[in-house]
């Protein structure tokens, strides 16, 4: 998986429908070359009753009674875009010396048919924007200036509850623990540097994003690339879940009043990050990079009036309220602290996840928002940290740190509202980075089938919305059920994250042993250290927070990797199944024990393998079972009928109407006197299925379609619960003759 630097992005609409192998290219030759010599195959009139490209068509069309797309235009566009559909050749034959034409569709042609249907659709619209086409993928990207606020709103805003987090657990040690903020500080930044630089060097190595998961899969085994990958989707649900908690916590510091309504506030927040995010990649960053240069320009003036302050009486420490121990100072306490003021890190891996979300060069662009974004939070955390002991600031119920420090360095005047409503706005925000992370994450992770491949499509905007979708339910469900407290949330933080940094360093230790080149060993001792660090972090975390609530993701990840893996070893066999092998080869690998082998009737490749048994399920003899009668008559197929009857005696009725009609087609007659239809009925075409494997069943079901839905309740909708019945049989193809019902 490590492309090279070289290299451009994958992400693209293209994506969920990869090439073929140069080996299923071949077998597709041979393949074809069998449908060749097929019996009538050769000087098989390709001539169509209907112009395929539209070419003839001159006049608007008349819409049908029952259809409302026929009105919708489509128009025609040479594959090279050299020749504009006016100047097609006429009549719809294909140009001989220009590339092939195509047919593209209109926007028009991507609305539903109903009158309900397109009503959503414009309500969509209207509140997401109009749809972009595919070849928009390359203007959906963020320049630098972009970039940065967006992927670093996660990382700044975590000091605004990192410092107290680390300050929360001191300070259960007495007011004299809290002299220990400024070591374990300097620790912090330490970790911070080169974890950062770390990241720096994974950047143009894997310049194609998903930095952990990537890098672990690709070095380390897979199942350490799963764990990585489980890690950041705890990180990125969390992030979510913490940031909104902690902003709606900042707006109830400044209004007591709301905090009856957090939860509610909550995800109202989350409704909205996701409306925003699903209107695309560069207008979600247009929309939230003002917060947070605002944030950072107001903690700037925080620290600068404080610092102001603190030198005017020599930066002697303010001493701090008196407060009284309930835990004993140990080193537990003091790891535990290490571990809490840690979370202040959390997003420092979005931009390696994001590389493809630059503008070219990504990687580079990439690598200087990072180095931008690391030397920011460095200065902020250590400047806040310095700025709460020269204070002598202590948590307190009810107001935050960040808070009080405000109150600190603007006693009157509107900056400290203007302060609390910059911080509550980034920390509302901030889960931005991780609808910018998560989404690809989950592409990445699709396109090697450790997630489902619905993650591989992009919206109507260029926006993988199904991720967004996920993310969005699944930290509001995280913040619901812990009542929207940070310090309820923050022990979940840290093990996830730090598991993603540790995989992420040690699999680039691995990568640069392998690769060698110039300089490799002082990166290779660079990404070392981050690895260790990150290691010490993710065991502390993990043991001195255990009982605090970690648990919960020391369980989760494992069941998560358990999970992906699975999902992977489906899509396996699937792809094993499915994939194109010269005739008469057998499959590389059999099936698991526990899945239905493919039989000799789901084997065919060419026509002359395909034996078919036509099947028409009759009721009662009216018009919608005789045009199926007649639809199947008219392949020139075997063909049987089937009537299921509760009794002998309407049984011997119906074939007394048969033999009226003509007996014109085979009829067998079964009977069911428990007067079940559909268990019967599939139950004996297994039994023949069973008797002759190498026949297709083509069942043909007459369907009545109703034009209101309210209508439906008035029939049985026998035919859909046949379909479900017969879908798990092989070598069953279920059809269905339409009859429109009028009104």
């Amino acid at each position: 998986m490590g492309e090279g630097r070289g290299e451009g992005t994958v992400v693209t609409p293209s994506a969920e429908f990869p090439p073929l192998t140069p080996a299923e290219l071949d077998a597709l030759r041979r393949i074809g070359a069998q449908w060749r010599t097929a019996p009538g195959r050769p000087g098989r009139s390709r001539e169509l009753p209907v112009d395929p490209t539209l070419g003839r068509y001159r006049g608007r069309p008349t819409p049908s009674r029952f259809g409302r797309l026929t009105p919708i235009e489509m128009f025609r566009a040479n594959a090279a875009g050299g020749e504009p559909p006016g100047k097609a050749a006429a009549g719809g034959k294909r140009s001989e010396e220009n590339e092939p034409e195509e047919l593209v569709a209109t926007e028009p042609a991507t609305l539903p048919g109903s009158r309900l249907g397109r009503g959503l659709a414009r309500l969509r619209r209207a509140v997401f924007g109009p749809p972009l086409r595919s070849s928009a993928v390359l203007y959906e990207r963020m320049r630098k200036l972009v970039a940065l606020p967006v992927l670093s709103s996660d990382l700044l805003s975590s000091v605004a509850y990192g410092p107290e987090a680390m300050l929360s657990v001191l300070v259960l040690a007495g007011g004299g623990a809290l002299g220990l903020s400024l070591p374990l500080a300097a620790l912090l930044v330490v970790l911070m540097v080169a974890v950062g630089v770390s990241y720096r060097q994974t950047i143009p190595a894997y310049p194609h994003g998903a930095g952990s998961y990537v890098v672990a899969c690709d070095n380390l085994r897979p199942v350490a690339g799963l764990a990585a990958a489980a890690g950041l989707i705890v990180d990125y649900v969390l992030t979510v879940s913490v940031s909104i908690a902690a902003g709606v916590n900042a707006v109830t510091s400044a209004l007591p009043g709301l905090t009856r309504f957090t939860v509610p506030l909550g995800i109202l927040v989350i409704a909205l990050l996701l409306a925003g995010n699903l209107r695309g990649v560069r207008t979600a960053g247009n929309i939230f990079a003002i917060p947070t240069y605002a944030f950072v320009l107001a903690l700037v003036a925080v620290l600068g009036a404080g610092f102001v302050q603190a030198a005017g009486r020599g930066f002697a420490p303010l001493p701090p309220p008196p407060v009284p121990a309930v835990e004993g100072l140990g080193l537990l306490l003091v790891l535990r602290a290490f571990a809490s003021g840690a979370v202040s890190m959390t997003g420092i891996e979005a931009v390696s996840n994001a590389v493809p979300a630059f503008r070219p060069t990504e990687w580079r662009n990439a690598r200087t928002t990072l180095s931008f974004m690391v030397g920011m939070l460095v200065a902020l955390f250590a400047g806040i940290v310095v700025l709460i002991h020269l204070n002598g600031v202590v948590p307190a119920p009810g107001q935050t740190v960040l808070s009080q420090l405000a109150r600190h360095s603007f006693p009157t005047g509107p900056w400290y509202a203007l302060v609390q409503a910059a911080t509550a706005l980034i920390l509302l925000l901030a889960a931005n980075t991780a609808y910018n992370g998560f989404p690809r994450l989950l592409f990445f992770m699709a396109r090697a089938g450790h997630a489902p491949r619905r993650f591989l499509h992009l919206g109507d905007r260029l926006a993988f919305s199904a991720g967004l979708v996920v993310l969005s339910v699944t930290a509001a469900v995280v913040f619901v059920a812990f009542g929207g407290h940070t310090q309820s949330l923050i022990p979940l933080y840290a093990v996830g994250v730090f598991l993603a940094f540790t995989l992420s360093q040690a699999g680039m230790v691995v990568h640069w042993r392998r690769r060698r080149g110039a300089g490799w060993r002082h990166r290779l001792a660079v990404n070392a250290l981050g690895a260790t660090l990150s290691g010490l972090v993710l065991l502390t975390a993990a043991s001195a927070k255990f009982t605090e609530g970690a648990w919960v993701v020391v369980v989760a990840v494992p069941l998560l990797v358990l999970l992906l893996h699975r999902v992977q070893v489906h899509y396996r066999r699937l792809n094993r199944a499915l994939a194109l092998r010269p005739p008469g080869v057998p499959p590389a690998a059999g099936p698991a024990p526990d899945d239905r082998a493919p039989g000799p009737s789901e084997g065919q490749e060419s026509p002359q393998q395909v034996r078919h048994l036509v099947i028409v399920p009759v009721a009662r003899l009216n018009l919608a079972s005789l045009r199926a009668l007649a639809y199947a008559a008219s392949l020139g197929q075997p063909t049987l009928a089937v009537h299921l009857a509760p009794e002998e005696r309407e049984a011997d009725r119906f074939r007394e109407q048969w033999e009226a009609w003509g007996d014109h087609v085979r009829l067998e007659t079964v009977v069911s006197p428990y007067r079940a239809v559909i268990g019967p009925l599939a139950h004996y075409l297994e039994a023949l299925h069973a008797s002759r494997p190498d026949l297709v069943f083509t069942v043909i079901v007459p369907e009545v379609v109703l034009r209101r839905s309210w209508y439906r309740p008035l029939h049985s909708q026998a035919e859909q619960r046949l379909r479900r019945a017969l879908r798990r049989l092989p070598g069953v193809v279920v059809t269905s003759v339409p009859v429109h019902l009028p009104g």
